[in-house]
């Protein structure tokens, strides 16, 4: 009896065994699991790209023309009426070059600001799909506008240089640094703006309000070098006034802004956008629901 126990103890022990190696084999494993779950972000994030592509871009007259010759168009009515008041301008020799380096690194920030601001509300059909997350939202939108408004900006600036055979020495890693660093500023507003846009639409509204004196008080116009004591002082807490003197050092090797503080830039974008994520983790089903 003893001998008969032990045996189907062991059997017991056996079809136990079994039983739990198969259930292990049926759970999915989470090295298998990580790439299906990338593979259908970037899926998401390219529909999403595509369907703004096709909305934004496809529609309207001109398309993307349209996108190089709005901030091009500004830059030459500023550097027109600017030489009409002064012989040179504060730095170089070109209007052209030194409104576009102050002015291209506001439209980066402002661009991505307000779109990546309006993704729920761009892609709030598709974001019933469980597929497509917020998150996915946000990506598709400041990748794409990231890639127009740098492309813009590149394309401008060469087209200024060969057009007045200006003779320059660019300074790369500024210049990276400056746009990198506007398109982040704009990006972290804008996961903020994504809040507060679809929470409180009058916000919108004041936004645009807003971002219109930062025409006036980022060094587009007038350097930091130049402003009174009692302006510097203030204004110094502009973010984007740090990134116009860290792009015009990028194309002014003679140059040297002593008042860049990446820090305070580098803060000045993880604040709203940590900020905002936290906000839209929480509440992005509400929102989707108003």
């Amino acid at each position: 009896m003893r001998h008969v126990r032990c045996q189907t103890n062991c059997a017991f022990g056996v079809l136990k065994e079994a039983f739990e190696r198969d259930a292990m084999s049926r759970l999915p494993d989470p090295a298998v699991r990580t790439p299906s779950v990338a593979v259908s972000a970037f899926r998401a994030i390219s529909a999403l790209m595509l369907r703004e592509m096709s909305t934004r871009y496809g529609r309207t007259p001109g398309g993307y023309i349209w996108a190089i010759l709005e901030p091009l168009g500004m830059i030459v009515l500023l550097s027109f009426a600017f030489s009409l008041m002064a012989r040179v301008p504060s730095l170089g020799t070109s209007f052209l070059l030194f409104k576009a380096t102050g002015f291209l690194v506001l439209q980066i920030f402002t661009v991505l600001g307000g779109q990546i601001g309006n993704a729920l509300s761009f892609s709030k059909p598709l974001l019933r799909y469980p597929r497509v997350t917020w998150g996915d939202a946000l990506l598709a939108r400041f990748i794409l506008n990231t890639l127009v408004v740098f492309t813009v900006t590149a394309l401008i600036l060469t087209g200024i240089i060969i057009f007045e055979g200006l003779d320059v020495i660019l300074r790369w890693g500024a210049i990276l640094s400056a746009i990198g660093l506007a398109a982040a500023l704009g990006l972290g507003v804008g996961c903020l703006n994504c809040f507060l846009f679809s929470r409180f639409p009058v916000w919108q509204q004041l936004w645009s309000i807003a971002t219109r004196p930062l025409f006036l008080i980022s060094g587009v116009i007038i350097l930091y070098d130049d402003m009174p004591s009692l302006a510097q002082s203030i204004l110094w807490y502009n973010p984007i006034l740090h990134l116009t003197g860290l792009m015009r050092m990028g194309f002014y090797p003679m140059y040297r802004p002593d008042y860049i503080s990446l820090v305070f830039v580098g803060f000045c974008t993880l604040v709203p956008m940590a900020l905002g994520l936290l906000l839209l983790r929480r509440h992005h089903r509400a929102l989707l629901n108003r």
